[in-house]
């Protein structure tokens, strides 16, 4: 890579640290070129001459991720202006992404600002239909590596996963899946632990798209709450319905 590089960073390791802060929002795979669009500006190709992202590929890029940023009080950065790159006719990097295929049989995505958060378990019935409409069920305790205020991501797994339902997965792929998604999903994990702030026992559950889990249900885990207890104890012998 070219240093300083498309940003003005100086080093590396300065690139590295200044590019942390993206991650949440690849997580929320707001765009397919999101990646190779930062990529662009964080780790020039090193090369003769920069090799800009193209207008294109960045005016796409914000209409899809700038929503997104919004929901959590971002705007779309001045140092990002759209306006400072090469038209598509010149050397630039375009989208890799074929624009009729994403935005005529997906659909541009739409911003969600509703990120998972701690459930209630109401009934264990519901909890258990719930359960069943889940690829996944883990119960798995965090704990807080440090405190920082600026840090998104700041806990890690704490002894043994217990897997309730793995559906197609091993359980170590679940588990190595459950730490990609605590890394990266760190919007998640700081909803969940807003009322714990030193980690605690939680029950998540998600779906599986791919080569990752997304956690769209989680409960605190405490013995007090009979509705949750009860659903996993009868979840053992449930049978779902087709």
């Amino acid at each position: 890579m070219r240093i300083p590089n498309l940003l003005g960073h100086d080093s590396p390791a300065e690139a590295v640290q200044q590019s942390a802060s993206w991650l949440p929002l690849l997580a929320r795979e707001c765009h397919p070129d999101a990646r190779i669009f930062l990529c662009s500006l964080f780790a020039p190709i090193c090369l003769d001459r920069f090799i800009s992202p193209c207008r294109s590929l960045c005016e796409s890029v914000r209409e899809s991720c700038a929503p997104i940023m919004s929901c959590y009080g971002y705007p779309w950065p001045e140092i990002l202006r759209c306006d400072q790159y090469p038209a598509d006719h010149l050397v630039c990097i375009s989208s890799i992404t074929n624009a009729s295929v994403y935005t005529g049989a997906r659909g541009v995505p739409q911003a969600s600002c509703r990120d998972c958060e701690l459930e209630e378990a109401f009934s264990p019935k519901e909890t258990l239909e719930s359960f069943c409409k889940s690829d996944f069920i883990v119960k798995l305790r965090l704990t807080r590596l440090k405190y920082s205020p600026v840090s998104l991501s700041q806990f890690s797994l704490a002894g043994k996963l217990e897997v309730l339902k793995r559906g197609t997965l091993s359980d170590g792929q679940i588990h190595s899946r459950i730490e990609l998604w605590l890394e990266r999903d760190a919007t998640c994990v700081q909803n969940m632990t807003r009322q714990h702030p030193r980690g605690g026992t939680f029950l998540v559950t998600g779906t599986v798209q791919g080569e990752r889990l997304v956690v769209n249900k989680a409960y605190a885990w405490q013995k007090r709450d009979r509705n949750l207890t009860a659903a996993v104890r009868k979840w053992k012998s449930h049978r779902c319905r087709n």
